[in-house]
């Protein structure tokens, strides 16, 4: 049986509910690889995310939405550091779970993010976020 948002809000009272991506489609892929354990680390430009209420905190739970805007896990972040988008490492990309897991390809689609969101800079100022996969609904 699958939970509703309310009955995970309700399991998870002080969570931050949130869909990754800028798409639907971005949304659901990105939602199969933290379900997959292939992802375990995002990050977001400095300035959207001091915009975000609340932030997330280093043992806060965020309920994970799909493309179709429902919960399906719950992750727990395990810690935040702030860095540049020219400092990423190889290491760092992998966390993010994505493409073939190089610098290139995380360089290459994580430009075109921030390009459509209209702030791209290689020196563009980044929080990183680890996270562990707690549950799937």
């Amino acid at each position: 049986m699958t939970m509703t948002l309310e009955q995970v809000k309700e399991k998870y009272p002080d969570a931050i509910t949130d869909a990754f991506g800028d798409s639907p489609a971005l949304a659901s892929e990105l939602a199969t690889l933290i379900i997959a354990g292939k992802k375990v680390a995002t990050c977001g430009a400095l300035q959207s995310w001091q915009q975000q209420d609340p932030l997330p905190q280093p043992g806060g739970y965020t309920i994970v939405l799909n493309g179709e805007q429902k919960p399906v896990c719950v992750i727990r972040t395990t810690g935040l550091f702030l860095t540049r988008f020219d400092r990423v490492t190889p290491e760092m990309a992998m966390l993010e779970g994505e493409g073939d897991l190089s610098l290139d390809y995380w360089r290459q689609e994580h430009q075109r993010y921030f390009q459509r969101a209209g702030y791209f800079h290689a020196e563009m100022e980044l929080i990183f976020e680890t996270f562990q996969l707690v549950e799937v609904i």
